[in-house]
């Protein structure tokens, strides 16, 4: 473990996810004086958190792993086709254990400001511990979906029962037998969780205020043979991530979708239905994301699908989605979360009829009646993307502030970089190609990106790099388009970010949270602007005792 005397490095980075650790190894591989923070009590970013019952990936295990290492890809045995989360934690601490990555790590290290030392080409860090760190360059590794929003709920401090979000899922095993529970939510989480604990539990009560699509995850084990098979085709299998949209092994059909007839098309989404993972959704017509008549064809084949799977047509009724089509936002996968409605122990509260009026002693209080519950899940989601970056005070330039900057949505150059930000790099940021992928496909790339930028920067002897404001506002306007033609533009979802739990979420503004362009595409323009010397990023230096700066600009064209 990293001494915690030491006060200054030359890159910080911030998040000891899946991001993180891939971001520490190529740093220390080239030597450079580096260190990670983390507010956890250890690594694994979204899976040391998220340890609720059913939490586990919606992409196939071996395309979510690391590629970098083909002992490492030789070594692991993914067990299931869809990892869960005590093994995907596992994973990422072999990982760490196997490179000897530890010793550059610091945990229980919460960032509480980063401000830019304009004088001295420094970023300066406050840690919750009191310690000052300084650094050169912070790269942020923060993660998608790591700031959890409780529900705004009258009384939540009365409840004498067990509560708590399940990004807050306790370590230690919740006894749920015997136990009547309440979930709050029915966004991703909220299906995993109540499908696992409906027949574990005495009495299971589902408040749900928008329903969303599903589908079968087809989950399944992976037998010895087949992880060999899987080993054997590994370079097939990236190749195959490298040129889908999202970074998948799933390729949509290239058919148009009116080119063949209503018996194919439901032929082939019989076929999807009951394929492992997102195939439903990422195998299916294009048509599906930009064509309203063509998206409404296919989501009333999936409410079929459900009605056919609920007993209760009322129930089955209040399952679908009305406010908006299949796929146009991220699909949660399920595994037989629509049977659970079936059972005797379980209700479905539907609160867009009978809204929630407060937390009381023994449970929760609707407009129609109390109910008594010994525990209470909030599955109600995140402060997704910008979350993270807006709870770390973080000024650039004169003093701005990220979260003022951003107030209205974020503005990025590349997803990466920030203008008035200077040295401060995102390889996961919004607006980047990793905010809208298969993750570790998307921060491979992000990561390797920025590690070939920092070099460029240390053989050139720059002290200070950022964005032009023409760049910034080029690749903004360029993913703004990417939304135009795309169903999701209507959707209420974290990709545009919608969430009412957060101030200022709650209506209408569709902020521009992801690229919409594809990993082609997108790997394309950063590849472009990195071949013509790193165009719409003006590079400095200056000496540490702030005697002058030299700049020079190297373009100021960005993507169109």
């Amino acid at each position: 473990m990293i001494e915690r005397t030491k006060s200054h490095y030359e890159v910080i980075v911030i998040g000891a996810g899946v991001a993180g650790i891939y971001q520490i190894k190529l740093l220390a591989d080239l030597g450079v004086d580096a260190t990670v923070l983390d507010a956890a009590a250890d690594l694994g970013g979204t899976w040391y958190w998220n340890r609720y019952p059913g939490a586990r990936f919606d992409s196939e295990s071996y395309t979510y792993g690391f590629s970098f290492s083909k002992e490492l890809l030789d070594e692991w045995h993914w067990k299931e086709r869809f990892s869960g989360q005590p093994e995907n934690l596992r994973y990422l601490n072999y990982v760490a254990d196997k490179f000897d990555l530890r010793k550059y790590m610091q945990f229980n290290c919460k960032v509480e400001s980063a401000h830019f030392d304009e004088a001295k080409d420094l970023w300066r860090l406050k840690v919750a511990d009191g310690r000052e760190l300084t650094s050169r360059f912070v790269i942020m590794a923060i993660g998608l979906l790591s700031i959890p929003t409780p529900p705004r709920l009258k009384g939540m401090e009365k409840f004498k029962g067990r509560s708590f979000h399940t990004f807050h899922w306790p370590q230690e095993k919740v006894d749920l037998a015997g136990k009547k529970v309440a979930v709050i939510g029915t966004g991703a989480t909220g299906i995993q969780v109540i499908a696992e604990i409906a027949d574990k539990v005495a009495d299971l009560t589902v408040f749900q205020r928008r329903p969303n699509w599903s589908a079968p995850l087809n989950n399944g084990p992976i037998s010895d043979a087949e992880m060999a098979d899987i080993r054997a085709r590994y370079d097939e299998i990236f190749a195959t991530c490298s040129r889908t949209p999202g970074g998948f092994e799933h390729e949509p059909d290239r058919r148009g979708f009116y080119e063949v007839s209503r018996e194919e098309r439901v032929k082939l989404w019989d076929r999807l239905y009951n394929t492992p993972g997102f195939a439903i959704w990422l195998r299916n017509f294009r048509e599906i994301f930009t064509d309203e008549k063509a998206n409404a064809e296919f989501s009333e084949y999936v409410a079929e699908r459900i009605r056919q799977r609920v007993k209760d047509p009322v129930i089955a009724e209040k399952l679908i989605p009305r406010d908006h089509g299949f796929g146009v936002q991220r699909v949660p996968m399920e595994t037989r979360y629509f049977e659970v409605y079936n059972r005797d122990n379980a209700h479905l509260v539907d609160i867009s009829e009978t809204p929630i009026v407060e937390v009381t002693e023994t449970g929760l209080r609707t407009t129609e009646r109390d109910y008594d519950f010994d525990i209470i899940v909030y599955a109600t989601g995140f402060d997704a993307i910008t979350g993270a970056f807006d709870h770390i005070d973080i000024r650039g330039v004169g003093g701005t502030k990220l979260r003022d900057k951003w107030s209205d949505g974020p503005s990025t150059f590349l997803g990466v970089f920030v203008h008035g930000f200077p040295n401060f790099l995102m390889p996961s940021g919004p607006q980047s190609g990793s905010a809208s992928t298969n993750y570790p496909r998307g921060i491979e790339i992000g990561v390797g990106w920025c590690t070939k930028f920092l070099e460029y920067m240390w053989a050139h002897g720059y002290t200070r790099a950022e964005p032009t404001i023409e760049a910034e506002k080029r690749w903004t306007d360029h993913v703004i388009k990417m939304y135009s033609t795309m169903l999701m533009r209507k959707a209420k979802s974290w990709f545009t970010g919608y969430n009412s739990n957060v101030d200022g979420h709650e209506h209408g503004k569709t902020r521009y949270f992801v690229y919409n362009g594809g990993t082609p595409k997108y790997v394309s323009k950063i590849k472009e602007i990195a071949e013509h010397g790193y165009q719409g990023i003006v590079f400095g230096s200056a000496s540490l005792l702030g005697q002058g700066r030299d700049t020079e600009d190297l373009g100021e064209k960005a993507a169109d």
